[in-house]
């Protein structure tokens, strides 16, 4: 079924994709932590300065670490993984919100992990997810494969599922907005094949 499904290494070119399907991904959370530079005068959307930390030729999960999904003749997804090493260790978070995910991911070093893996909407259910995820193990080699998703997020959560992950922990999450829907992060792992 996903014969039709093409996928290629990310190049710089790709970084406004990167970022919008990043933002997707994240339910929108990526744009919310960009905005602190807008603020700052760092750029004048949240999207351009995500495009702008995807571009950077040396950061961690920017175009370096992205499997992009082409199919039907444009972009229809993308993954961005690394090995998540001891490094994250020193890592402190300054921004609340990120203080549970910084946890998660500490709980996992040596793991592959997949920071976004997302889809456009109008391309879901035909197997773009399932097929980057498999590409995903794949890369990892002999490592065990982690990724933080949300609770509420039925269609991710059945996904991973279905392709060996379980729930390891979870930490609730620090709401965005005053009337920001209560959800938890929840930690899956898929062990070392």
């Amino acid at each position: 079924m996903t014969a039709f499904v093409v996928l290629r290494q990310a190049s710089r070119r790709d970084a406004s994709e990167l970022a919008i399907l990043a933002d997707i991904a994240s339910h929108g959370f990526a744009s919310w932590l960009w905005f602190a530079d807008v603020t700052k005068d760092v750029s004048d959307t949240p999207l351009e300065r995500g495009r702008l930390k995807m571009s950077e030729e040396e950061a961690v999960g920017g175009w370096r670490d992205a499997v992009v999904a082409e199919a039907y003749g444009e972009v229809a997804g993308i993954a961005i993984g690394h090995a998540l090493d001891r490094g994250i260790g020193d890592i402190e978070a300054t921004i609340a919100a990120t203080e549970p995910m910084l946890a998660l991911q500490k709980m996992v070093v040596g793991s592959w992990f997949i920071g976004s893996l997302g889809v456009y909407r109008h391309l879901r259910g035909i197997g773009i997810g399932r097929r980057l995820l498999e590409d995903q193990i794949e890369r990892a080699g002999r490592r065990p494969v982690s990724l933080i998703t949300s609770s509420n997020n039925e269609a991710a959560l059945s996904l991973y599922e279905r392709n060996g992950f379980l729930e390891a922990a979870r930490a609730d999450a620090v709401p965005l907005f005053e009337n920001s829907k209560r959800h938890a992060w929840v930690l899956m792992t898929r062990s070392a094949v």
